[in-house]
């Protein structure tokens, strides 16, 4: 009898397995087939809409359910036609061989001419030419004359650079399966990284009649990131160019007299740390006496107006806690701007408190609307700051096209979990003049389409709201207990969270199918809150926002209990692919696995201008602190290091030095090589790579042989 019931209970205990499994071969077909599923089941919500260029009609593009059609919008009576085909023209591109987005140009090539053609201006032998005869003489191969120049209004003089060249740095891969060939191909790529020397550009003014050259005082420019190319004034007479500082601490705007080389300071923006100098956007009214700039300086990106010929500041137009994402449109006769933003709509909404979901996107449980600060909307402001005015209020993310003199807009808006709406609407205060599109998205849902969940919870100091997505599989059980993947892009310059409608969220959906729940957030490090909040990356990239995300993930299992804490996993490329090995690195009692794609894990190791942003300039032991190869010793988690042989955007050698350290440190791990993959997630074989690892470290149970998920389904 004994006997029988030790049976009996082995069978049930069986039983019980394979009824709370995850990771199975049904699992691993939902995932690999999640992308076919999904795609063309949501129509009338991919609106993409353009302006024609004078006039107050629009025509756009959606998919109607059976395929994409083409209509037309009259913006002055809101009637709609359907197009019989798509009105914009295939574009043939012919470009011939293109310059790596690495390689930093010579200047010697290109010409310049007057407009009747009589009189042109080119390169050579380290000199400008006019015709057939010198212009230039004083040029040698240690600070040449660039060929990339623009004559004055009245055609009397050339604006250009001379330039001291740095040497080059390059790096090299071998490419060693190519189509072409069986014997590898070595490949040669021109890569500057932090610390490198840099070309010196000094700008300067030819006469062309005399070729007599105005050279300036370097004074306010001389510890060069870059010196941009000067501009004419209209007036012949003074041309601006822009000065961004070695480490990134000063940017100025200068103005320069093609007459003496007289060079003063229009704007200057200063900062202990660095300037976010990709943000900025400077605008040069027609009147020549003011300048719109847009400056992190109060803490958010703001409008302010400059006047030119004092060099003084007049005011900031824009104010608040809201950041100015772009300008769309300047209307200096109505002294208007038209900008985007992102945080203005929720400024006055109550704060969640910690653990709370955003259901709706911004109705936080049972208390007032509390929208995602990230959401973008569109605004017009007057001049002197007056006026601001919301033209696309509705609760969303928006995306917004405008006819050219702004009366009227197309406004699609959605978030992650509400389908997008397309209006018609008006410029002048942003009234509905009619609905355009309402997305049906029933097809996708009957896919057994899922929402993701917004989720906000506070980060490391206990009083900022981070905001993320909780996605759970399609066959989510409550009752089951599901370890966490938290997917991670920490790279700051920008945010990362979707925020608008996406039917296939790839990198949280497909793993989710296979048993976990997976989330990402946007923390610490990240952009578009505050100055400080980003800042928090400064001589530590490291950091990733990690102890907010360890908050934020602990938040949502201590509301969600089959959120397992005891299983957490982590994976990225790039940028993410070094936030994940610093995690296990750094935060190894968290997190208990991960895979870790191109990561740049040494910042001496990649490119220049990415690193010495965040990093600063000269290079110190912050990069030493911050390098996952300097910490490779401290990896007691399982890890995946995949990377592909013609990476051309993180040096792959940075992935194999990591590989290197760990094998010297006697620590195991795995490495995945993609032969003539270039910067990559690991493509569709190291996606499988990916979904066996996490099963095995976080599930633990041996996957699904790769010849089983190759058969058939009967």
């Amino acid at each position: 009898m004994k006997q029988h019931f030790l049976t009996l209970s082995f069978v049930l205990m069986l039983c019980s397995q394979q009824l709370w499994a995850q990771g199975t071969v049904e699992d691993y077909r939902r995932a690999f087939s999640i992308s076919n599923r999904y795609a063309w089941k949501m129509k009338n919500g991919d609106v993409r809409a353009h302006a024609r260029r004078g006039e107050h009609r629009f025509w756009y593009s959606v998919y109607d359910g059976e395929k994409t059609v083409y209509k037309e919008v009259d913006a002055e009576t809101g009637e709609v036609s359907l197009l019989p085909e798509n009105p914009e023209k295939p574009r043939e591109w012919n470009r011939g061989p293109q310059r790596h987005w690495m390689e930093v140009p010579d200047e010697r090539d290109g010409e310049v001419r007057t407009a009747n053609g009589e009189v042109r201006i080119y390169h050579r032998d380290n000199n400008l030419w006019k015709n057939d005869a010198p212009l230039t003489t004083d040029g040698d191969s240690l600070c040449y004359y660039s060929a990339w120049g623009s004559l004055s209004p009245d055609e009397r003089y050339l604006a250009t650079v001379k330039i001291v060249p740095a040497p080059k740095h390059y790096v090299y891969y071998v490419e060693s399966s190519p189509k072409e060939q069986l014997e590898p191909i070595l490949h040669k790529q021109e890569y500057a990284k932090p610390g490198d020397s840099l070309n010196y550009r000094i700008p300067v003014i030819v006469e062309l009649a005399t070729g007599r050259v105005v050279i300036p005082s370097t004074d306010l420019f001389k510890q060069q990131y870059y010196v941009s190319a000067p501009r004419w004034d209209s007036n012949s007479r003074t041309v601006t160019f822009e000065f961004n500082e070695r480490g990134h601490k000063t940017y100025r705007v200068l103005e320069m007299s093609a007459e003496t080389g007289k060079v003063r300071t229009l704007i200057e923006e200063t900062n202990s740390k660095y300037i976010n100098y990709n943000l900025q956007r400077r605008i040069d009214l027609k009147d020549e006496r003011h300048i719109l700039w847009t400056s992190e300086r109060d803490g958010r990106n703001h409008i302010y107006l400059y006047d030119r010929q004092k060099g003084k500041l007049v005011r900031q137009i824009t104010k608040g806690e809201f950041y100015v994402r772009s300008i769309q449109h300047v209307d200096e006769e109505a002294q208007v701007i038209y900008f985007s933003a992102n945080g203005r709509s929720s400024e006055s909404h109550r704060t969640p408190s910690n653990g709370q979901v955003a259901s709706d996107e911004g109705k936080a449980n049972g208390g007032q609307g509390n929208e995602d600060p990230y959401f973008i909307h569109y605004y017009k402001v007057k001049f002197d700051g007056s006026g601001l005015t919301c033209l696309t209020p509705e609760e969303g993310n928006h995306e917004a096209t405008f006819t050219n003199d702004m009366r009227y807009l197309i406004d699609t808006y959605s978030t992650v979990t509400q389908p997008p709406t397309t209006l018609l609407r008006s410029g002048t205060d942003g009234t509905i003049i009619k609905t355009l599109e309402q997305a049906d998205i029933s097809n996708l849902v009957a896919q057994g389409w899922k929402a993701p969940e917004v989720f906000v919870a506070k980060g490391r100091d206990g009083k900022t709201d981070m905001w993320g997505l909780i996605q759970r599989p399609s066959n989510f059980d409550p009752t089951k207990k599901y370890p966490i993947i938290e997917y991670i892009y920490s790279g700051p310059g920008s945010q990362y969270v979707p925020k608008s409608f996406t039917p296939w969220l790839w990198n949280l959906a497909d793993l989710a199918e296979l048993g976990f729940i997976v989330v990402q957030l946007d923390a610490m490090t990240t952009s578009f809150r505050t100055r400080e909040f980003e800042e928090v990356c400064y001589k530590n990239l490291a950091d990733a926002g990690l102890p907010d995300r360890i908050a934020w993930i602990r938040a949502a299992a201590e509301r969600y209990p089959y959120m397992d804490i005891d299983r957490v996993g982590i994976y990225g490329c790039s940028a993410g692919g070094q936030n994940a090995l610093s995690a296990l690195l750094f935060h190894g009692d968290f997190y208990k696995a991960g895979y870790a794609a191109c990561g740049c894990h040494d910042n001496r190791m990649d490119k220049i201008w990415w690193n010495e942003q965040w990093m600063g300039y000269p290079v110190d032991s912050s990069y030493v602190r911050c390098s996952n190869l300097e910490n490779a010793y401290r990896l007691e988690r399982p890890l995946m290091l995949v990377v592909g042989e013609m990476d051309d955007n993180v040096d792959p050698a940075s992935t194999m030095q990591v590989a290197n350290a760990l094998i010297r440190a006697g620590k195991d791990f795995e490495l995945v090589v993609i032969p003539g993959a270039h910067h990559t997630m690991g493509e569709s074989y190291g996606q499988h790579k990916r979904y066996d690892f996490f099963v095995r470290h976080l599930l633990h149970q041996e996957p699904p042989a790769w010849s089983e998920l190759q058969k058939k389904e009967d």
